[in-house]
């Protein structure tokens, strides 16, 4: 992961921060483009040695065959596994040929000791770094859903008019960050408050393994600053809660009965294109033997808007699903949820007032520039919790 250095002020790289994990190489900033190229190398060789491509190169050739069968295509089910698996392979192989591609051009540069081509390198070697180090994350993602698309909701806290301007903060925070990584990111609902901001909102982060990477923003983000709606520009603190699901696949048999579910339908709020806003097409759905509620209003037409929900609404029950399989384990094993995902768990602090600082209340990694963070830099953020959530799994 990265932390601050007091002495730079610069994010640096120290996987040994977070006990009880071994990560798979370390990576330092080195002044030294050879040097760093060596560093960067070995670092994908035992990247390699987990994902072992030649193996994934041999396994996607099967499932080309098998997808070359029309009888395949008779069962959905089956079709859908193996070219969901077809294309993580593909952009797993895409991603390590590319990196290796630019690590064997830095090494040609420096052989040949070319001053054009070696600043050039030179220029390429933090997004290098950058991408081999999330490459890296990777690797450690290897839970049951890891690889799913993600379905994020946002919902405002306490702290009133300031806790619904700050949910609506965090989803631009989210959003900017897949932008950043151009992952393709689709909106199904969005509550606005009265005044400012959002009471709720709920997109999917469609990718391989959006679930894996978010899931540890699971939970309670916590925001102190002057509020811009105080006219005597008092401090405030704001709570903003963030749940993270994967997205339901067929063959998660996630049954849900007609009988259990209210429907409500209301006419959408908020800006809107036409249509939108003057017919009955906004979706609520109350599970009735959880009260899980999920509305959908972004689409326009009622019969799309109730689709999403229960699309929205089978990710939230899978994942209440699997919480609770994991806690019975926990309790078979007479050990404590050490992963830490309930609603009251505190994920991360953002002050803007009277310093600037975001810290990770589980990783203790913190980062000066919160405009930055607020823009979507999550990386190291996240990052941090994907190693720290390992060493729980690992401890």
């Amino acid at each position: 992961m990265r932390v601050l250095s007091r002495e730079t002020g610069r994010l640096v790289h120290s996987p040994d921060k977070i006990a009880g994990h071994a990560p798979v190489a370390s990576i330092s900033v080195s002044t030294e483009p050879a040097e760093e190229r060596k560093e960067l190398a070995a670092t994908m060789a035992s990247i390699e040695a987990v994902l072992k491509p030649d193996d994934m190169r041999a396994e996607l050739g099967k499932l080309e065959t098998e997808a070359a069968d029309p009888d395949l295509w008779g069962d959905q089910e089956r079709a859908q596994r193996v070219t969901r698996r077809m294309s993580v392979l593909r952009a797993d192989l895409a991603r390590l040929d590319g990196l290796r591609g630019r690590l064997d051009d830095l090494a040609a540069a420096l052989e040949l000791g070319d001053d054009d081509l070696l600043a050039e390198a030179a220029a390429d070697l933090p997004a290098l770094r950058g991408e081999i180090e999330g490459l890296e994350i990777r690797t450690l993602l290897a839970g049951e859903y890891d690889e799913r698309d993600a379905v994020v909701t946002i919902n405002s806290g306490t702290g009133g008019t300031d806790a619904a301007d700050w949910a609506e903060m965090l989803m631009r925070m989210y959003l900017r960050w897949a932008e950043r990584h151009d992952y393709a990111t689709e909106v199904f609902d969005t509550s606005y408050a009265e005044e400012a901001g959002i009471k709720s909102a709920t997109f999917v982060v469609r990718t391989p393994f959006a679930y894996g990477t978010l899931a540890g923003e699971h939970g309670v983000h916590r925001l102190v600053r002057i509020s811009p709606f105080d006219n005597q520009a008092r401090r405030q603190t704001s709570f903003a809660g963030v749940d993270v699901t994967p997205v339901v696949e067929e063959a998660d048999h996630v049954d849900i009965p007609e009988d259990e579910i209210r429907v409500d339908v209301y006419r959408s709020s908020g800006p809107g294109g036409q249509g939108v806003n003057t017919t009955d097409s906004a979706v609520r759905l109350t599970h009735l033997p959880t009260g899980i509620v999920v509305t959908c209003q972004n689409e326009r037409s009622q019969i799309q808007n109730r689709a999403r929900a229960m699309e929205v609404l089978a990710a939230k029950l899978l994942e209440e699903r699997r919480r609770a399989e994991a806690a019975e384990m926990d309790r078979l094993k007479g050990s404590r949820n050490t992963v830490g995902f309930g609603s009251d768990d505190k994920v991360r602090d953002y002050v803007l007032h009277p310093y600037q600082l975001v810290k990770d209340a589980r990783t203790g990694l913190e980062v000066g520039n919160t405009g930055a963070v607020l823009d979507g830099d999550l990386d190291a953020f996240i990052e941090a919790e994907v190693r720290w959530r390992r060493s729980q799994a690992d401890g």
